[in-house]
């Protein structure tokens, strides 16, 4: 069984200002990584420099910073920065994104996102081990770039994957790969193309209550919103599970939001959010990790259960 339990920060109830005693309270419970999030909250990197103080101890990662929204330069620079605070203990996560965050939000240009996530990382190998680069990429070209101060331990990197081909990019040249919205037995699948040597991460939604119904309302909203991504959708139908959403896919077409979200199969919700009492959240996570996932990273979702209560019961010791 791995030794790695992820907990997703910042809370959902509380702004990084409030956080600090829950965060510090993490080692003790038994947690080993905190992992940040960048979507429309809380940029990547500032809730793991708070972190690093906060909690010495724990392993700190960014899940996922997209390799679009930031020049390459400025992602080294962050990167370097976070690794200078926490030697040995940083691990940078990167990955595509989506249309919508890279392009609609941030103003940029999602093209090529595989080769735009393949040339960021092997620029981001070289000038965080000091390199200076000046190197023509398929999709970028850098001139001159060097760290004023590169890290003396660079960071690992992992790679945001979710179908075959970026998964070999993220065992053949980076140091992981990270998922999520996958279900114990979809692991499985993931590992394979990966093989027994790369680390797998993947961030777990959990809601401690055991009202399913409860749960399966709120979650399909969630759902709804994630599997609609082109690249989700890709991957569930990878999964095998393109025919029990192809009727949500079709009411989210035709506008019909309210229907999508009735399509959306119970035993789909139940695949993919973890929920019950804490001790069926934790047995089903353990699950995960029997069947190839290295690092379960936690992101509690809202529940009858307070955030800090959440937390403690669903710590590995508890």
């Amino acid at each position: 069984m791995t030794q790695n339990w992820g907990m997703t920060i910042p809370f959902y109830d509380r702004s990084l200002s409030r956080a600090q005693d829950l965060v510090a309270e993490l080692p003790a419970l038994g947690y080993t990584d905190v992992w940040s999030a960048e979507v429309n909250g809380a940029d990547g990197f500032v809730p793991l420099a708070l972190a690093a103080q906060w909690a010495p101890q724990v392993r700190l990662g960014s899940a996922i910073v997209p390799v679009s929204t930031r020049g390459p330069g400025l992602l080294a620079m962050s990167a370097a920065t976070l690794a200078d605070l926490a030697p040995g203990r940083f691990v940078l996560g990167i990955g595509a994104s989506s249309p919508a965050i890279v392009e609609r939000w941030n103003a940029g240009t999602f093209t090529k996102p595989y080769g735009r996530t393949r040339d960021t990382l092997r620029f981001l190998k070289k000038a965080l081990a000091g390199e200076k680069v000046s190197e023509s990429y398929e999709t970028f070209e850098v001139k001159g770039f060097k760290l004023e101060r590169a890290p003396k331990t660079p960071p690992k990197i992992v790679l945001a994957a979710l179908r075959p081909r970026m998964l070999h990019l993220a065992a053949e040249e980076a140091d992981g790969a990270i998922t999520n919205w996958l279900s114990p037995d979809d692991v499985r699948k993931v590992r394979a193309e990966i093989g027994a040597g790369t680390e797998l991460i993947a961030r777990l939604f959990v809601c401690v209550d055991d009202d399913a119904e409860r749960v399966r309302q709120t979650a399909k909203r969630m759902l709804a919103g994630y599997l609609t991504v082109p690249v989700y959708a890709a991957f569930h139908d990878w999964l095998g599970r393109g025919e029990a959403l192809r009727p949500m896919h079709e009411a989210w077409a035709a506008g019909d939001r309210q229907a999508a979200l009735k399509a959306i199969p119970d035993e789909v919700v139940d695949d993919l959010i973890v929920h019950g009492d804490a001790a069926t959240c934790r047995a089903r996570i353990k699950e995960y990790v029997a069947n190839g996932l290295d690092t379960p990273v936690l992101a509690p979702l809202p529940g009858p259960m307070p955030i800090d209560q959440a937390v403690r019961e669903l710590a590995p010791e508890a």
